[in-house]
């Protein structure tokens, strides 16, 4: 009955050892390979830019005109750019200027001004800052940078203060 078998199926055919079944695989493990290796870049890239943020570099410019003296009426506020990062100019109902970063210590969100309790307050979540850039409350850890307000004429500008 193996005979019979064999003639059905024809002569047997020799395996072809040539070079091109070795050299396909190896191309096709190192097309799977690079696969892998470009997916696994692609989930670990944005993990660790999250986990290792950028360094931040400093303020490029040590003074900027903030405001107009009418623009301020008291009670109110203004955010304007110092450099490459915004500013806050809070104008107290008692008169009084003070100026300070407008970017949260806890995620970088841009803070606001309450002049109903005369916070300054990150909608981020919820941190709440003194009109001297303290921390009240909140998940911000560090206080806002604190600038010097000058008043020359009918200008307000600002300049590179002390940190608090």
């Amino acid at each position: 009955m193996m005979a019979d078998e064999k003639d059905r199926m024809g002569p047997a055919m020799p395996r072809n050892n040539t070079a091109a079944g070795p050299s396909r695989r190896r191309f096709l493990d190192a097309l799977l390979g690079s696969g892998v290796i470009l997916w696994l870049a692609s989930v670990f890239y944005p993990v660790t830019r999250y986990i290792i943020p950028p360094a931040r570099s400093g303020l490029d410019v040590s003074s900027v005109e903030a405001a107009a003296l009418e623009e301020l009426p008291p009670g109110s506020y203004k955010i304007f750019r110092f450099g490459r990062i915004p500013g806050i100019l809070l104008r107290l109902r008692d008169g009084t200027y003070h100026a300070l970063s407008a970017r949260c210590t806890h995620l970088d969100c841009t803070v606001q001004f309450r002049s109903d309790t005369e916070q300054v307050w990150c909608a981020c979540h919820n941190g709440l800052y003194d009109v001297e850039g303290r921390n009240l409350s909140g998940p911000p850890p560090k206080p806002l940078e604190r600038f010097e307000v000058v008043i020359k004429g009918d200008k307000i500008f600002v300049r590179r203060g002390e940190t608090v």
